[in-house]
């Protein structure tokens, strides 16, 4: 069975990872990697694969930055030829970037005639599974991280969510919240899978080289003794009186705990237009850094006291380290995290206040959700099994 596992930036690297060592081990798989180049800074994407031990992409579309449309409808139109050619069984895409919205849409509306299975040849697709695409010479799509909602759709990811889930023929949920958004918008149960996290996979695969590397101690901070800061949200970055009272606030927590803040590519720029890059860099309790590989990021994780943040993946990684977790957004796509976990929404006004209580020993305390387990991977197979064989 050809398999394409496509990844476009970070968190998807991490979320291919897993897989694809559990697919190679398949005598009847041959995973292939398909790089759409949507992340193409070093640090943003091919150092990723090497600390997950990934081989280099099977296949690069080589799309770069560009606007939502852009970036979509080129990922589109190189991914169809792409998938014209070598005629996949399945795709299988992750979280919710452009890439994965784009490849979802080439690959349905794809049609080619696909060799025989060599198992069965008179069904190049098994008859029997309950999700059987309407168009048999088309691949299946299995969307990894599914039913993720924040019900905020100027959110561009929110969107991308929604489409790829009313596409795809199988939806691997990472949580029970996953299941009741995709039954509540009408999905059938058929095609909905709780899997779990497979972000989990990765940390857990790793957990050694991690643990292992303090780089910490780089910065002369300690275990436990500062904060971990991430943040690239265009609602939080690109206005630049958002981002000034946000630079002015971490001024002030960095008097009282050290803060490590590394910049994503989007953040920098915003910050050096605005002249608060300087500022920051000069400020005392403030360390910044260039964006880091997995490995070392995840170790500033590990042993951070609190995490500030507005991305998806560290309100996951942190509610299952059982770190405190600060997201500076309205809205989550994983309310698991805060119903269950040890994230909490946050704004400018009350975040300090947050944070005082977590420093004062009165912070949340959660707990690890279902299937949050790093076997998530073996449930994907298992499903694959299922589903398509």
């Amino acid at each position: 069975m050809l398999i394409h596992l496509i990844a476009a930036a970070r968190p998807n690297f991490m979320k291919i990872a897993p897989l694809y060592h559990a697919l190679e081990k398949e005598p009847w798989a041959e995973p292939i990697i398909v790089h759409t180049g949507q992340h193409y800074d070093l640090n943003m994407s091919d150092v990723f694969f090497q600390d997950l031990e990934l081989p280099e992409p099977h296949i690069h579309l080589g799309v770069g930055s560009g606007t939502h449309a852009e970036q979509t409808g080129q990922v589109m139109i190189a991914y169809e030829k792409i998938a014209h050619e070598a005629k996949p069984d399945l795709v299988i895409v992750v979280g919710d970037v452009n890439s994965t919205v784009a490849c979802t849409l080439a690959a349905s509306k794809i049609t080619y005639t696909k060799p025989p299975n060599p198992t069965n040849p008179n069904n190049p697709i098994n008859p029997t599974n309950p999700i059987n695409p309407t168009n048999p010479n088309r691949p299946f799509v299995a969307h990894l991280e599914a039913g993720l909602r924040s019900f905020d759709r100027t959110m561009p990811e929110e969107i991308n969510r929604l489409v790829t889930d009313a596409l795809a023929d199988i939806l691997w949920t990472p949580s029970v919240d996953g299941d009741e958004n995709l039954m509540n918008e009408g999905v059938p149960l058929e095609k909905i899978q709780r899997v779990g996290n497979i972000m989990i996979d990765s940390l857990e695969m790793m957990r050694g080289r991690i643990e292992d590397v303090e780089i910490y101690k780089n910065y002369g901070l300690g275990r436990g003794g500062y904060g971990l800061v991430t943040l690239h949200r265009p609602s939080n970055v690109d206005n630049p009186e958002m981002l000034t009272l946000l630079c002015q606030m971490l001024q002030r927590i960095g008097k009282k705990l050290p803060l490590l803040f590394p910049v994503h590519p989007r953040t920098r720029k915003c910050l050096e237009n605005t002249g608060l890059y300087e500022q920051l860099n000069n400020c005392d309790g403030i360390t910044l850094t260039e964006p880091l590989n997995y490995v070392n990021f995840m170790n500033l994780v590990f042993n951070c006291r609190a995490a500030i943040t507005d991305s998806g993946g560290i309100q996951e990684e942190t509610t299952y380290l059982g770190i405190p977790c600060l997201t500076l957004r309205p809205n989550t796509e994983r309310p698991i995290t805060i119903k269950q976990g040890t994230n909490q929404l946050c704004s400018i006004d009350n975040l300090e206040e947050i944070l005082n209580s977590i420093l004062s020993g009165r912070g949340k305390i959660g707990s690890v959700p279902p299937l949050w387990d790093g076997q998530t991977a073996t449930r994907i197979v298992r499903s694959i099994r299922r589903y398509v064989l």
